[in-house]
């Protein structure tokens, strides 16, 4: 008997009949307010593994209505990709932990319940496949520019990312980097000192000072990115840093904003008529790559006049000179394939930390004691490191949940796809190797169904229900913000310890407060980021 898994199944969905091609839909017809045809399940406890029934077919599975082209339309027209992931939310309150979507050329299946995850995720075979953001890769191909790990698949992928992994995600990797990106994290605090002390106002105990933090952390994210790719600072913490950088920012954020609306029309179409849309986001990315095709001739220039003085590509004995210094000098993958991926990155490693950074902030702020907890925790974790940035991260590990605990409640990308090598079976559905699955994040770390309380903010919660097994089953599927296995962010041990590094300074530096309790009203431009920027009240401690 093959088994329903966290979800009740209500007699009104016993009720639904067949019709057209197996729709499944409900006497009812469409549910109010979402315009969602399907079945309504009640909420409550488990139901019986299967419900008594046997394996159903794919076009069982609940649906939000059968014409891709009409539902882009719906959405177009009712804004619904600014909100996606609360989209998400509402049709899976309404539908249960799965249903099927499309949208103009996409089709997916979406999932919600770490138990159904594990099940999509031992499917997903040797070469992982998840959804290509088609508008990426036909810039790429109509600009004759070379593919990175991103945007590749089967053999070559592999391949590639293998080669890159030695050099970002193995732990000597991360032993080589870290300092780089503790330097930038130690200057951001210590110049945000400076400003506290000479713009805030005098209080008791020493300086304060309210500010969106948004622009300085965007700057941070860039430069740490920056110094651990080329092994070089570009200066953005300077008085007047540079315009071209500022550009590059700006780049970043509206190729991320026009991402969504042409992953599901046909990018290659659009090109050829000049959209407005498509020249916009081809643009934006023509400026990234012109930005990071500067840093790479810069730092190739800088190595190969160390290998003309009889140095190896990373510099000194025991000097660590950036990913780009040790992929040329490991030689193994060509210099068009290291262009590619470090310039894939760069613009990757934006955006994707100093958005949560955000977060982080505005969430201690809004709970003084859970970050007085965590500061204490740091605090004696650093005095016992010496200094030692590896060690005070180790000696810290409610640091790690904070960022865990941030990403459960805004995770910068709002899904994670996968394409499943063989047939699997899904809440007793029936899903076709090859169907897009893809687990969604948002409704995923807010679901009571997964997550005890999940309003509260608690960095704690992963000390103890990391790997074990939650509400929702499936053990350590509930923290998927950087994806899974071989194919999750290549970049995600940067992203990772920059964001707990900065973290780690500025909880030693500042007590932080904000003016409203209340939680971010949050809005989706490819990645999910706040509607508005929260202000932040540093005071010195």
């Amino acid at each position: 008997m093959w088994s329903v898994s966290g979800m009740c199944v209500s007699v009104r969905q016993a009720a639904c009949v067949r019709i057209q091609r197996g729709m499944c839909v409900c006497p009812a017809g469409t549910v109010a307010g979402l315009g969602v045809e399907g079945v309504n399940p009640a909420r409550g406890g488990p139901a019986e593994r299967g419900g008594g029934r046997g394996l159903r077919r794919f076009e069982e599975i609940p649906h939000t209505g059968s014409s891709g082209w009409l539902n882009l339309v719906k959405f177009w027209r009712e804004d619904r990709f600014k909100l996606l992931h609360k989209h998400m939310e509402r049709t899976f309150n309404t539908l249960g932990p799965i249903y099927r979507e499309r949208l103009g050329t996409q089709s997916t299946v979406n999932i919600l319940l770490p138990s159904d995850i594990s099940e999509l995720f031992r499917s997903e075979g040797l070469h992982p496949r998840r959804m290509t953001l088609q508008p990426w890769a036909t810039h790429r191909e109509t600009r004759q520019h070379s593919k990175g790990v991103f945007l590749k698949n089967g053999a070559e992928w592999r391949a590639d990312r293998l080669l890159l992994n030695r050099e970002v995600m193995m732990a000597p990797a991360v032993r080589r980097f870290l300092p780089l990106l503790d330097e930038v994290a130690r200057d951001f605090c210590c110049q945000l000192a400076t400003r506290v002390e000479k713009d805030g106002g005098k209080e008791e105990r020493g300086h304060s000072l309210t500010i969106d933090p948004s622009p300085d952390l965007f700057r941070f994210a860039l430069e740490a990115s920056c110094h651990v790719l080329y092994g070089e600072r570009i200066g953005l913490f300077s008085t007047s840093p540079s315009q071209e950088s500022q550009k590059f920012i700006f780049a970043v954020e509206r190729m991320l904003a026009t991402t969504p609306p042409l992953l599901y029309l046909p990018p290659r179409l659009l090109w050829r008529l000049g959209a407005p849309l498509w020249t916009q986001h081809a643009t934006a990315w023509d400026i990234i790559f012109s930005h990071a095709e500067k840093r790479i001739q810069r730092g190739v220039q800088r190595l190969r006049s160390t290998q003309a003085a009889g140095g190896g590509s990373g510099g000194a004995e025991g000097e660590f000179t950036g990913i780009l210094g040790q992929l040329m000098d490991k030689g193994q993958l060509s210099l068009e394939l290291i262009r590619a991926n470090i310039t894939e990155l760069m613009a990757g490693g934006v955006d994707t930390t100093a958005v949560p950074l955000q977060f982080a902030l505005y969430e201690l702020g809004r709970n003084p004691a859970v970050q007085e907890q965590v500061r204490v925790q740091v605090k004696a974790a650093w005095a016992r490191a010496g200094g030692d940035a590896h060690k005070a991260l180790q000696g810290a590990p409610l640091l790690k949940g904070l960022v865990k605990e941030t990403l459960r409640l805004y995770p910068v990308g709002i899904t994670v796809q996968r394409y499943p090598v063989r047939d699997i079976i899904i809440q007793n559905y029936h899903i076709p190797a090859g169907t897009c699955v893809q687990a969604c994040l948002y409704p995923l770390g807010r679901s009571r169904d997964v997550f005890q309380d999940p309003e509260r903010f608690d960095p704690g919660r992963w000390g103890t229900q990391e790997s074990g097994e939650g509400p929702g089953g499936g053990g350590g599927f509930r923290s998927l913000a950087f994806g899974f296995g071989a194919r999750q962010c290549v970049g995600r041990r940067i992203a990772e310890n920059e964001m707990q590094l900065l973290l780690m300074h500025i909880l030693l530096s500042f007590r932080l407060s904000v003016s409203s309790s209340e939680e971010l009203s949050t809005k989706y431009t490819l990645i999910l980021q706040p509607e508005t920027p929260p202000r932040i009240t540093f005071s010195t401690l």
